[in-house]
């Protein structure tokens, strides 16, 4: 069938879609065969159909690059799965990807797809206290890590070896030609010596093909499953939120260990037959990033309002990135006066959108849509979301409530529960309805406005104040680099506003700057909402996908 369509209309025969009269997608469902897999009946059709069509294209920090197309990428695959089976791997078994942004991590797993193991994707920061976690509660079997640090192995071995060993099959992928470390075998020598043709293991569309262990701001990660049809869902997301080019390329800047590369960097690309564009790098420096995007010719792009911020304070002025076509935001809530400014450079309007490690892209401001600036957007029409009380009821327009999606448990693109962890599952989705924990109100026009995290939530004297819109006021100020408002605990209050600061080059933290701040603040929204702790660091704790860890402030207050 493939032959006779164009690769990036291909994917039209696994979804059904409708749009209104503007040509905005305002229906959308799956029509997923039961055997659909997306390493075969996306990369491997592909691969026949188009074999030379670009799929990745990587660069590291030392100019090194490396393109795949969606021909190498099918036989480094099979490959790979060949090497996989010889080591023990099978159907079922769940393996770890500790693999940073190596382009390896793309024909590995891909490769477990193919096998019909489960890939858990995790970051390279992981203490040996969090393999043991892991490997405990999700029954992990296989391993395949970077070489980037030598820790990384050594925290593996001594938590297998805590755990009774059961990890028994070890790859490290060694990018600078160093020893291999003990109970590890070479990936890339390994897969190597495999043949390039793979046999097909029958899989179903319902079963397991993911596990993420994602973190909230209490107790321990919590084990996200989900299942083939995931990877059809983000269509939506990168179709009619990302407004992926299939002849373009598309960056979505994210460390392969959190489900933002599942969102950007792999499912919906791919399925419209785009190239998707990695940058390796340790440390963001805005001005690496903003010529990254004008070598490479990037056409679309999504990163954290916070890079935004930055690429503004470095000067758009000094590079020439007209390549790009369409930007959105992700990770975080978007300031107004970071979407007025990069337009005024640009020209382009950033469009946010709202998800979780859980899910796809639930709330968007879609392709054909007006966005309003600073809203998270509408309701995709995939799922049914609305803003509710605590019984689960709609709320009055404008009044702050919890974002609530109804649909049965494990409907499309939705995580099939939390893994071996029914108690977890039942008390986040109930009687047709998943607490996604993240709370905002919305307008007369049904565009969602983002408040916080149920735990972000400040209560002072009686007031219900969300720290996004402090912040953005705050970060117009010339003095503010970046900031986060958390509450900290006050004895007649029981809470107030807390303000913790980076400043801009040449500002000081003075007692006037502080008074400033807080004045600028009452000026420019609700007095009570007023900072009355303001504390200057020289940065924000962060998680290693750029997200302000509020939680860490909060113990620190």
């Amino acid at each position: 069938m493939i032959n006779q369509i164009k690769v990036q209309d291909y994917y039209k025969q696994f979804v059904k879609e409708g749009f209104d009269a503007d040509g905005v997608l305002n229906e959308f469902s799956l029509n997923c065969p039961d055997s659909f897999n997306f390493a075969y009946d996306i990369i491997d059709a592909f691969a026949e159909a188009e074999p030379e069509r670009p799929a990745l294209q990587w660069v590291d920090v030392n100019g090194n690059d490396k393109t795949l197309s969606y021909g190498e990428l099918s036989r480094l695959s099979n490959q790979t799965a060949n090497a996989f089976v010889k080591r023990g791997i099978k159907k079922g078994d769940k393996v770890m990807l500790v693999l940073k942004r190596n382009y390896q991590f793309w024909y590995a797993i891909i490769a477990l797809h193919k096998i019909g193991a489960v890939a858990i994707p995790a970051t390279h920061l992981l203490t040996t206290k969090d393999y043991v976690y892991r490997f405990e509660q999700a029954g992990v079997t296989g391993i395949i890590v970077t070489a980037h640090n030598p820790e990384i192995s050594e925290r593996v071995n001594e938590a297998d070896s805590q755990t009774g060993e059961k990890v028994k099959t070890k790859y490290i992928v060694n990018l600078d030609g160093a020893d291999i470390p003990e109970k590890f075998s070479d990936f890339d020598v390994d897969i190597a010596a495999q043949s390039d043709k793979f046999e097909r293991v029958p899989t179903n569309c319902r079963e397991m093909m993911l596990l993420y262990f994602t973190s909230g701001t209490t107790g321990y990660p919590k084990m996200v499953t989900h299942n083939y049809r995931y990877a059809l869902a983000h269509i939506l997301t990168a179709k009619y939120w990302q407004n992926v080019n299939p002849d373009g390329k598309h960056y979505t800047v994210a460390d392969t260990g959190w489900a933002k590369s599942a969102w950007g960097c792999l499912y919906g690309q791919m399925s419209l037959g785009s190239c998707v564009f990695v940058y390796d790098f340790d440390k963001f420096v805005p001005a690496d990033v903003l010529k990254i995007l004008q070598d490479y010719k990037v056409t679309s792009f999504c990163a954290p309002p916070t890079m935004y911020r930055f690429f503004i304070k470095e000067g758009l002025e000094n590079y020439n990135i007209s390549s790009l076509e369409h930007c959105c935001i992700a990770g975080e809530a978007l300031n107004p006066e970071v979407f007025n400014k990069w337009k005024e450079f640009t020209g382009l309007l950033l469009m946010e959108g709202f998800g979780q490690t859980e899910g796809i892209v639930m709330l968007a401001n879609m392709v054909g849509m007006s966005p309003c600036p600073g809203s998270m957007g509408k309701p995709v029409p995939f799922y049914n979301v609305i803003i509710a009380d605590d019984d689960g009821n709609p709320v009055e327009v404008g009044e702050v409530g919890e974002i609530v999606i109804r649909c049965d448990r494990g409907a499309d693109g939705m995580f099939g529960g939390y893994f071996n962890n029914d108690e977890l599952t039942d008390s986040s989705w109930s009687n047709g309805i998943y607490h996604t924990g993240d709370t905002a109100y919305n307008d007369e026009d049904g565009y969602f406005w983002y408040v916080g995290r149920n735990d972000d939530l400040i209560k002072s004297s009686g007031y219900r104040i969300g720290p996004f819109e402090i912040e953005s006021v705050l970060i117009t100020h010339p003095a503010v680099l970046e900031c986060a408002v958390t509450g900290a605990p006050d004895p007649v209050r029981g809470q107030v506003v807390k303000a913790t600061i980076v400043l801009a080059k040449g500002y000081e933290g003075t007692e006037e700057l502080v008074k400033e701040l807080q004045m600028f603040v009452k000026k420019n929204t609700a007095p009570y909402k007023y900072p009355r702790m303001v504390e200057f660091t020289n940065e924000l704790p962060k998680t290693i996908s750029g997200k302000i860890k509020r939680n860490d402030i909060r113990k620190n207050s």
